[in-house]
């Protein structure tokens, strides 16, 4: 016999697969085709219809919400991961590039972010409270260890690199990795932990 509850369960996962398929189609198709892409671009790309993408996102800025919230999402969850498997200024070093791959691809979307949409109202707090606390245990962690200066707030630094990987026109985003790899590398100018004696 089947389980009652089994059902609406199996409903729950395909729609969260679905949403999680739209949001990776529609992150591809913003990168190369813009946000105004057609809607069949992205359901193509994610094997659903186009009566799916509406069901779940009703307005195109709820789709571009989305795509941002989860960009951050994954940012900020990758900082536990980074931690257990590096040394504390390794560990924020690596997150740091991580954060400015995802500025870069907020590039498609700004002409969307800042168009005055309320639906992109509640962003640069979503921001602030997924990716500081995240930022603060690496560089607090770092600190610690004595391989990171420890006269800069996580605040500071993610307002620093957000405006280093500010677009420059003419160049790519790797322009910005390599500013951004000199301001890390100023993170360790001036730590406490000295070289282990010879």
């Amino acid at each position: 016999m089947v389980h009652p509850n089994t059902t609406p369960r199996r409903r729950r996962a395909d729609a969260r697969r679905n949403v999680d398929a739209l949001i990776e189609a529609a992150r591809t198709v913003f990168a190369t085709s813009g946000v105004d892409a057609p809607a069949k671009e992205i359901t193509d790309l994610a094997g659903v219809g186009v009566g799916t993408l509406y069901r779940h996102f009703p307005q195109r800025s709820d789709l571009v919400k989305a795509v941002v919230e989860s960009g951050i999402d994954a940012v900020a969850d990758a900082g536990p991961e980074l931690s257990a498997a590096h040394e504390p200024a390794e560990a924020l070093a690596q997150w740091i590039h991580r954060f400015t791959e995802l500025l870069a691809t907020k590039r498609g979307l700004a002409s969307a972010l800042h168009s005055g949409d309320p639906a992109f109202s509640g962003l640069p707090g979503y921001f602030m409270q997924r990716l500081g606390p995240a930022l603060a245990a690496l560089l607090d962690a770092a600190v610690a260890d004595g391989t990171v200066r420890d006269d800069i707030s996580a605040e500071d630094l993610l307002h620093a690199i957000t405006q280093l990987s500010q677009p420059v026109p003419g160049r790519e985003p790797e322009h910005n990795q390599r500013i951004v790899a000199v301001l890390v590398d100023g993170l360790r100018h001036g730590a406490t932990r000295r070289p282990p004696a010879r």
